[in-house]
């Protein structure tokens, strides 16, 4: 499960591209997958914090990972 840091019940860009990152970088999503895959890994009731930290930075839930976490260096490439 992702570990978000809450701050007044919101949660930072910086953090969430982070998390992003990380599920990318480990084989669990893809960067072309859209951002709204991210609701798997993030409880139903913390969502719409997360939804809304997105629309704050100009995200769209369906715009891909890769937008959201900008250049991934692949080891394997």
């Amino acid at each position: 499960m992702l570990q978000l840091t809450q701050r007044s019940s919101r949660y930072s860009i910086d953090v969430l591209k982070e998390e992003a990152r990380q599920l990318v970088e480990g084989g669990a999503l893809s960067p072309h997958q859209p951002i709204y895959t991210l609701c798997q890994y993030i409880p139903g009731r913390e969502w719409i914090c997360v939804e809304s930290e997105l629309e704050q930075n100009d995200y769209l839930l369906r715009d891909p990972l890769i937008d959201l976490i900008g250049d991934v260096a692949w080891e394997n490439d």
